[in-house]
């Protein structure tokens, strides 16, 4: 086989086998900048690998769970970006600097397509087809990214309460996740798009996420303020109070 792990055929070693996961993930990734997830399938992912199926299903338990690690590894990338890329927390009225950080939050993600498009499907498909084991450790990642983004924000934004920062950053995936493929239309859409009068439906991601973000975050500046400190009502675990 021409896969990328051929340098050996049993992985005997704690070294070995992290490559062989290292592998998985890294071809993964590669085959979401071809395709959409929804034409990645494990067989193909296995013979790109260079392993048999059932070798590849020994680290990881179907093609989502595959895919949520890989999901949780490009938010944290994410997160660690953007926590040297945010504004810095700057004196002055509120509304410029959060309209700042929303446009260094929209150009990060605009830039991390693969991570767009699995935040998008997320839900959808990505945690269908897991054992609750995976479903539980995914679910605590995805926590504590939301967690950490939502200190990110008020770090820079000390007007924020945390309830506030917490709709923010749950509300950032959200909204991602939900413009990204409206943004990346079929070719029948774009075939419409093309006709007159249906221009205008055309949805530019950046554009869209950048203005949907800065309404959500003034939005959340307003019903949760750093001086009202009420916990959310949707995620009240997560609103640290101060």
């Amino acid at each position: 086989m021409d896969g990328v792990t051929t340098g050996f055929q049993r992985a005997r070693s704690e070294e070995q086998r992290e490559a062989r996961r290292q592998a998985i993930l890294s071809t993964a990734a590669t085959m979401l900048t071809e395709m959409p997830v929804a034409d990645i399938s494990l067989n193909e992912l296995s013979r790109r690998v260079g392993l048999a199926k059932s070798n590849v299903l020994r680290y990881f338990e179907s093609r989502e769970a595959v895919l949520l690690e890989l999901f949780d590894d490009a938010w944290r990338e994410w997160l660690d970006k953007l926590t040297t890329t945010a504004p810095p927390r700057s004196d002055g009225p509120v509304r410029p600097r959060y309209e700042a950080l929303v446009e260094v939050m929209t150009a990060s993600l605009v830039a991390r397509p693969l991570l767009c498009e699995l935040v998008s499907v997320s839900a959808g498909v990505l945690e269908r087809n897991i054992s609750p084991t995976v479903a539980r450790r995914y679910k605590a990642a995805a926590l504590a990214n939301t967690q950490r983004l939502g200190d990110i924000v008020r770090d820079r934004l000390p007007e924020l309460g945390p309830a506030g920062a917490i709709h923010f950053a749950a509300g950032t995936f959200l909204t991602a996740g939900g413009i990204w493929p409206l943004a990346h239309p079929t070719e029948a859409m774009l075939c419409v798009y093309e006709e007159p009068g249906m221009a205008g439906m055309r949805i530019d991601f950046a554009a869209a996420l950048r203005e949907t973000l800065a309404t959500v975050l003034a939005g959340c500046l307003a019903r949760w303020p750093a001086s009202v400190g009420a916990e959310s009502t949707v995620f009240p675990h997560l609103s640290r109070t101060e």
